[in-house]
């Protein structure tokens, strides 16, 4: 049986109960709120009458939503049609109006969506990491993966770190998880820099195979932890990429260099990628990222029962 896909399509502070929120998945619209207890719901971003999006609607007290073109009402776990204006007493309506309805589950300060509605629920994260964002970049959703393995530079910065282009630990894979180690310098001035032998730093990628959605943990040279992030890289409408993140800093840093990062932001997450670097860029650990990618896809696939 194939595993169900959850993809992290928004932060939990992005939803409220006060107004609807549209999101992507690829080309599909999807409109996200909170009902009167807080849950999270999911619908297509399309009312089923007209095609207005459900996201230009209203929230009910109820916790329905309702479309703000004709004012037609939608039940947001089913998406069942509940109502319509001017139309007296209860009445069943055909189902060919009702609005798609999608699975949620919330952990971790993500809002993640799965297309299959009785999909079990992934594991919970913990805890929210403090610090998050969201950012909307010019890069296909694979392209955005592969070049987080070749050069994370062209996308990320960590305040004053240097990405070298050496691998601690070569790419490998466990439980469907892509997994590499790239070593680091702090970004003052070395000699030769950058052909220093010295890395006292290194950056732990950690990336689901099928969504992209990357831990990053940055280690000192005694590999205590420094910083602890989440990337959610989700493909959105005409080829972009938006990407949630969230982020926490070690309370234990020790060091001058490493007391540097609690001042401002430590983590940035570009939306506007340098495109001559990304066309000169030469795949190296990507190439290997995608093999893996095909060996995780034929484990998961059905397989025909023997006759």
């Amino acid at each position: 049986m194939t595993e169900a896909v959850w993809w992290a399509v928004a932060r939990s502070e992005e939803v409220s109960a006060d107004k609807p929120l549209n999101v992507d998945l690829g080309d599909q619209p999807i409109v996200l709120w909170r009902n009167a207890n807080g849950v999270v719901r999911a619908l297509e971003d399309r009312c089923p009458h007209r095609r207005a999006p459900l996201s230009l609607g209203c929230i009910l007290g109820s916790g329905a939503i309702q479309c703000g073109y004709h004012g037609w009402t939608y039940d947001g776990e089913t998406g069942r049609l509940i109502n319509i204006p001017n139309l007296k007493g209860e009445r069943k309506y055909p189902p060919v109006y009702k609005a798609k309805p999608f699975g949620v589950h919330e952990s971790g300060g993500f809002v993640r969506i799965c297309t299959d509605v009785k999909a079990p629920p992934p594991a919970d994260d913990g805890d929210a990491l403090p610090m998050s964002g969201t950012a909307t970049v010019a890069l296909q959703h694979e392209q955005y993966v592969d070049a987080l393995f070749d050069d994370p530079s062209l996308l990320i910065s960590i305040k004053g770190v240097r990405f070298s282009p050496y691998l601690f630990a070569e790419l490998t894979e466990q439980e469907g998880q892509l997994m590499l180690e790239r070593s680091c310098q702090w970004a003052s001035p070395h000699w030769p820099a950058p052909f220093s032998s010295e890395f006292p730093l290194s950056l732990r990628i950690a990336s689901d195979a099928v969504t992209g959605e990357t831990d990053l943990t940055l280690l000192d040279d005694e590999f205590n932890l420094l910083l602890h992030a989440t990337l959610a890289p989700v493909p959105a409408a005409r080829g972009v990429t938006q990407v949630r993140w969230r982020a926490v800093l070690s309370p234990e840093r020790s060091g001058l260099q490493s007391k540097i990062l609690g001042f401002g932001t430590p983590l940035k997450v570009h939306e506007n990628i340098d495109g001559a670097a990304l066309r000169v860029l030469k795949p190296s650990a990507s190439i290997h990222a995608s093999d893996l990618r095909e060996k995780i896809a034929a484990r998961s696939a059905p397989q025909d029962e023997v006759a």
